[in-house]
């Protein structure tokens, strides 16, 4: 990652704060309405130990709900690949999951499992295992043919075949799909934590919210999009390490 890289989200953060804040004195809304960012700064730092430790739940959550939906939706597409009566059962499933909105699944899930992190992890779960499933699937099932034969011909066993050419091979679309898992593995913990919750970040700004705090609100709010952010791209630096070999090619240099 070069110095360019790490610059320009600064310059475009800088430059929103800075519009934030002439919108702020150029139409002179009330404060608990916008906040100026002078006013949030105060509030996380007046607040920090609180907002620390909803996060720490909030983050706990999003993790469990990572690891938990991707180990399941690798095993499901595997089971898919390798078992066609597998397959025709659980394409269901897996459009039943996207048909339902997950957020009306929210209620439910809290009456079940609780106001604990049980069901914000089963929100998060339930918004990773798709993306996970049918990126993981794709890549599996469009592996390159002539690679396959080759293998076969040589007498590989099914687990070689596995190990060797399938999974390396699908590597690079289960990176994009662990991509978009890590964009929306916070949404189903903070909404879990809108339902019902004692502890998170969702629930912090909720309550803040009812009691007209309006800059712990933004400052909680900033503190998880800085927390997802920093998830995404841990995520992505682990993709892009899982297939080192794949290049990135840009539009500019192929019009060329």
């Amino acid at each position: 990652m070069n110095a360019a890289s790490l610059i320009r989200p600064l310059v475009v953060f800088a430059g929103l704060v800075v519009v934030w804040q002439l919108v702020v004195l150029v139409t002179a809304v009330p404060p608990y309405i916008l906040p100026g960012p002078a006013s949030v700064v105060d509030a996380f730092g007046g607040r920090f130990d609180t907002l620390m430790s909803n996060a720490g739940v909030t983050l706990i959550e999003i993790l469990a709900g990572f690891v938990i939906g991707t180990t399941v939706g690798m095993a499901s597409a595997l089971i898919m690949t390798y078992f066609r009566p597998a397959r025709l059962w659980l394409m269901p499933v897996l459009v039943v999951s996207q048909a339902i909105p997950v957020f009306a699944l929210a209620p439910i899930l809290t009456l079940w499992l609780g106001y604990g992190m049980e069901s914000k992890i089963a929100m998060a779960v339930l918004i990773i295992y798709f993306p996970v499933t049918a990126a993981f699937h794709d890549g599996l099932r469009r592996t390159d043919p002539g690679w396959v034969d080759l293998a076969r011909v040589m007498n590989a066993t099914r687990r070689s075949e596995l190990l060797r050419i399938r999974l390396p091979a699908a590597l690079p679309a289960l990176g994009s799909g662990l991509r978009v898992a890590a964009a929306v593995a916070p949404i189903g913990a903070v909404v879990g934590e809108w339902v019902g919750s004692s502890a998170g970040l969702g629930y912090l700004m909720l309550h803040a919210n009812a009691r007209v705090q309006i800059d712990l609100m933004f400052a909680a709010l900033f503190t998880l999009a800085v927390m997802a952010c920093g998830f995404y791209f841990a995520i992505d630096a682990i993709a892009r390490r899982l297939a080192p070999w794949q290049t990135e090619i840009s539009i500019e240099k192929e019009d060329r």
